[in-house]
């Protein structure tokens, strides 16, 4: 079965995680994607974890990719990159603005080979702006975001989420622009330029936070797990590690007090709205705080659940591969590499009932498709192959 991009071949000279991964998406639903590096290979292939000095890093992000090397200041490879944009429908890539143009591969000179190309550029503070020429890595995105201000306890410092976050909605935002431009072609022939930010993603997962300080002026702090609008919703500690309840609702607070064995304070007029349990949170997150301690997170789980509260114990990663849940979504796949065997990757988080997306191809090694894709796609012979490897153009 075809998925929804098939015929759809796609040119990705990013690296690291935001365009790389853009790239990815697109390839999981059935687009061609020929990933291009230098011919030592992009710089996060030095990133651990390793395994057979294979960089998991690049594993990641990389897969349903074909692996071409190019050195693009080198005269005979930028002559394979012009022959590679004219057979090809999207161009992804990260570097800092003006760095494509420097190439010699401006956006004005890519739509003067192939006017029907899409141009996703994933930058950190996109191709406008005052500070458009910086760069950014994750971390100063979810500082400068406001992110980190709101993220940790009320008496910590500013904290850093636990994963590379601006670049993964950098990413998937991309890949939304990328479809939404490959539409627009359909009706009118032509391509256009894709401009996200990382700093520009992050922010619009902000929610209401900057629309209430602009008309309430109402800055927020950091509250640590405890939810901001509704009480009692936060990480308890249970016998045996930790659990999140979300009891904060009207409808909920009387259930979980029953489940708890205190029904009397489901119907105590001081905590009857979540405005009366927002003023009284501390001595509310207390009595529920009493409750789970006594309980194992499975009984606090079964009794949570019977009661119809929504809950979730604080996984760790080991659990999570273990996860029946997320086995039964296929959110873990194993793929074989060319060079180590197999390996775990994440799965797709889009499903699509008619088309889906699907993972064939492991991520290449270095240069692993130079033959396929010079040889067979653009037509070289082996011996015009050979000549490039050894003049460094590959």
């Amino acid at each position: 079965m075809s998925g929804p991009l098939d015929g759809i071949r796609v040119l990705d000279l990013s690296r690291f995680i935001a365009g790389p991964l853009c790239a990815q998406l697109l390839g999981d639903m059935g687009g061609e994607v020929i990933k291009v590096e230098r011919p030592r290979g992009e710089d996060a292939r030095h990133h651990a974890p390793f395994i057979q000095d294979e960089s998991m890093y690049v594993m990641m992000y990389n897969r349903n990719k074909l692996g071409v090397t190019l050195d693009s200041r080198h005269p005979d490879a930028k002559q394979l990159l012009e022959r590679l944009i004219l057979r090809s429908d999207v161009l992804v890539e990260n570097y800092r603005p003006g760095t494509l143009a420097a190439m010699g591969f401006g956006y004005e000179r890519i739509h003067e080979l192939n006017p029907r190309m899409v141009i996703t550029s994933v930058s950190g503070f996109g191709q406008t702006g005052p500070e458009s020429s910086r760069a950014l890595f994750d971390a100063i995105a979810q500082a400068m975001s406001g992110l980190m201000s709101v993220t940790g306890a009320a008496d910590s410092e500013p904290t850093l989420t636990g994963v590379f976050i601006a670049d993964h909605i950098a990413a998937y935002v991309a890949a939304l622009g990328t479809m939404f431009a490959l539409f627009a072609r359909e009706r009118t022939g032509i391509g256009q330029i894709v401009d996200v930010a990382s700093l520009d993603a992050l922010v619009s997962c902000l929610g209401t936070l900057p629309s209430a300080y602009a008309t309430l002026n109402a800055a927020p702090q950091r509250n640590g797990s405890r939810d901001a609008l509704t009480a009692p919703a936060n990480v308890f500690r249970a016998a045996d590690g930790h659990v999140y309840i979300h009891a904060g609702t009207d409808p909920l607070w009387p259930r979980l007090c029953a489940a708890m064995g205190r029904p009397e304070l489901g119907q105590d007029p001081d905590y009857a709205t979540v405005p009366d349990r927002m003023r009284r949170v501390d001595e509310l997150e207390k009595i529920v705080a009493q409750w789970v301690a006594t309980l194992t997170i499975a009984e606090a789980s079964k009794v949570l659940a019977d009661a119809g509260i929504p809950f979730g114990p604080v996984a760790t990663i080991p659990q999570i591969m273990a996860s029946p849940q997320l086995r039964a979504r296929e959110m873990f796949v194993e793929v074989r590499h060319s060079k180590v065997g197999p390996v775990t990757l994440l799965g797709l988080p889009i499903k699509l009932s008619a088309t889906p997306g699907v993972i064939s191809k492991a991520p290449p090694t270095v240069g692993e498709d130079n033959a396929a894709v010079y040889g067979e796609m653009l037509g070289l012979s082996p011996e015009e192959i050979g000549e490039l490897h050894n003049s460094g153009a590959i």
